[in-house]
């Protein structure tokens, strides 16, 4: 099978021959249709100091995916060769007291697909029954399905505090920021603000349901909250950039017992002003992944059922390539001016 790989410690992929991998008796092999490029995956291109210690080489990386299952272990039980599936891209161990309680998202043991183990950067992936989602909503096109993963991140974001009336701050309009937009929209958010520096992006935001779409390059949300007539600060906010600055300035802007969630991964410790943090009796959570599978269950709920979100999310796909040019896939990935970026492995 064809397969990009990570043959080394050093920046770049290879688009190489690989055997088929060969599923275990409790495995999936899937057939990749579609594929998400991600952050991580500009990281492990680059090999950056987070890829040195994260990944040991040779590696097939990609962990976003949708495709076939083409065969199955002799002991997965509702899986079935045909199934349209995505898959979870967090493997855990089962047996650890966070497992064995039901939150398995929180395991001491994860390994992450793509990362520490072969990905879906491939013709052919192999996953655990127990991570793989099959699709019974024929909406899920391939690109949509491969994007599940991010799409749950945004969910578990989102939904980490109650929305309805609330409103809502975004810090960072890449991908997910922008689906978080559709997903506080559809929960029930009042006002909605969004952050970035990307003109581009911002004005995908405003498309995704966004009642203000902020360039903190030439304002503030001080600013912002006059803009929005908002009296007392945001009731939520979604750290999605992983900006020392967007944090600072989103803790400056809550309201007093403001609640925020966190999913963007910082590159170096941040300072925050813990005095307010504690006067103003901020609420924060740092969110990981996705719930398992409650997160899931969720996605697919809302998008069979809103014609609205499934349309935004969908949206998000703003450039779908021939897994053959992967290399300006990621390329345009990298530039940061639009959306989701899928490679497509029927044309490989």
């Amino acid at each position: 099978m064809k397969a990009l790989m990570k043959s080394g410690p050093h920046p770049g992929f290879e688009l190489v021959d690989r055997p088929e991998p060969e599923p275990g008796h409790a495995d999936v092999l899937i057939r990749v249709h579609t594929t998400g490029i991600c952050g991580t995956d500009l990281h492990i291109q680059a090999w950056d100091a987070w890829a040195q210690g994260a990944i040991v080489p040779p590696l097939v990386p990609g962990h976003e995916f949708y495709g076939e299952v083409v065969r199955v272990g002799a002991d997965v039980r509702d899986v079935r060769p045909g199934d349209r599936v995505s898959g979870e891209g967090h493997i855990v161990c089962g047996t650890c007291r966070n497992c064995r309680a039901g939150r398995r998202q929180m395991c001491i043991r994860t390994v992450s697909v793509g990362v520490q183990r072969d990905g879906a950067f491939a013709e052919y992936v192999v996953l655990p029954e127990t991570n793989v989602w099959v699709h019974h909503d024929p909406g899920i096109t391939p690109e949509l399905g491969a994007i599940f993963d991010p799409f749950g991140n945004a969910v578990h974001t989102a939904l980490s505090f109650p929305m309805v009336g609330e409103d809502v701050l975004i810090t960072g309009a890449g991908p997910i920021g922008l689906m978080a937009v559709a997903v506080a929209r559809h929960a029930g958010a009042r006002k909605i603000a969004i952050t970035d520096v990307s003109p581009a992006r911002l004005q995908l935001a405003v498309k995704m349901g966004a009642d203000l779409a902020v360039d903190v390059s030439r304002s503030r949300l001080a600013q912002a909250q006059r803009e929005l007539r908002m009296a007392e600060g945001f009731d939520i906010g979604l750290e999605m950039s992983g900006r020392a600055t967007a944090l600072r300035e989103m803790i400056d802007n809550m309201t007093h017992g403001g609640r925020i969630a966190l999913l963007g991964l910082p590159s170096e410790p941040i300072t925050v002003d813990w005095s307010k943090v504690v006067t103003h009796m901020l609420t924060l959570k740092g969110i990981y992944g996705r719930e398992m599978f409650e997160t899931w269950y969720a996605m697919s709920a809302m998008l069979s059922s809103s014609p609205r979100l499934h349309a935004a999310v969908s949206s998000v796909v703003t450039d779908v390539l021939p897994a053959a040019e992967w290399a300006r896939g990621f390329e345009i990935a990298r530039g940061g001016l639009g959306g989701k970026v899928v490679l497509d492995w029927s044309q490989i």
